[in-house]
C-alpha cells in the first residue's frame, strides 16, 4: 500500500494544529504528504515554517489570474525547496498554464504543476448559476484537454469524471479531492466518493482528505483508512 498517495490536508491557521496532524497521520503502511492551502499560507506562521519544512509537501494555491501575475507568484515560491506539487486553476487559460510550467522548471526542477479542474463543491446546476452551459463531464474533459497541451504534470479533477478522463488520458497523474470514508459527511462537497472508489476502482495516483482524517481521533482515523482500502 505503500504506493498510495494520501495527500492530507492540513485546513488550518494554526501552526500547532498541523503539527499535530503531520505527526499522527505518519504511518509506514501509506505514502503521506502533507498539503497547505490559503488557509495555513497566508496565516501570521505559515509561510515561515513551509521555508524550513523538512519533507515534501503539496502547496494549493490554485493560482488563478493573468500570466504575468502568475509567474511572479511561482517565482515567489522559489525559497520553499520542498513544494513538490503546486495547483494552478485551467481557467487562467492556455497561456497562462504554459508559461507557469517553463517558470516553474527554472525555478524548481523537482515542482510538479497541477491543473485545477472544476471543484469538487460544484455540480451541474451550481455550474449553471456561474454562466456555464455544457454539462459537468464536458468541462473537465476540455481543461483535461488544455493541462495535456500545456505539458503540466497533472490535473486535479472528481473521482466521479477520472473514469472518463483516465479513459482518454491513460497515462494522466490524477490527484483526486472530495475524498470521505463510508458514513462521514460530505460537508460542503458535491461530489463525494470513498477512497476505495477512488483508488482502487477508478485508479487515480493519489486522493486528497481533509476532515475524514484530522477530526476527531488522527490515529483511528488513519487506521480506519488503511483498513478501508484493504478491503
Amino acid at each position: 500500500m505503500k504506493n498510495r498517495k494520501i495527500i492530507v490536508a492540513c485546513d488550518t491557521s494554526n501552526l500547532k494544529s498541523v503539527k499535530k496532524i503531520i505527526k499522527q497521520t505518519k504511518t509506514k503502511r501509506l505514502e503521506i504528504i502533507p498539503k497547505f492551502g490559503l488557509q495555513f499560507f497566508f496565516s501570521k506562521n505559515g509561510r515561515k515554517f513551509l521555508e524550513k519544512f523538512g519533507n515534501d509537501f503539496f502547496l494549493d494555491l490554485k493560482i488563478n489570474d493573468i500570466k504575468q501575475t502568475a509567474l511572479s507568484a511561482v517565482e515567489s515560491l522559489k525559497d520553499l525547496k520542498k513544494c513538490k506539487y503546486i495547483t494552478v486553476h485551467t481557467n487562467g487559460g492556455l497561456e497562462m498554464l504554459k508559461a507557469v510550467k517553463k517558470k516553474a522548471s527554472k525555478t524548481n526542477k523537482d515542482l510538479k504543476i497541477l491543473g485545477v479542474t472544476v471543484l469538487t463543491s460544484l455540480n451541474n446546476k451550481s455550474l449553471r448559476e456561474i454562466g456555464y452551459t455544457k454539462n459537468l463531464e464536458k468541462i473537465v474533459l476540455k481543461q483535461v484537454s488544455l493541462i495535456k497541451k500545456a505539458g503540466l504534470h497533472g490535473a486535479v479533477l472528481s473521482a466521479k469524471e477520472a473514469k472518463i478522463v483516465k479513459k482518454k488520458y491513460k497515462n494522466l497523474f490524477i490527484v483526486t479531492p472530495g475524498i470521505r470514508l463510508p458514513g462521514d459527511k460530505n460537508d460542503d462537497q458535491a461530489r463525494v466518493v470513498t477512497p476505495f472508489e477512488a483508488l482502487i476502482k477508478n485508479k487515480v495516483n493519489a486522493i486528497v482528505m481533509g476532515r475524514s482524517l484530522i477530526r476527531g481521533n488522527i490515529k483511528n482515523n488513519i487506521k480506519k483508512l488503511i483498513d478501508h482500502l484493504n478491503q
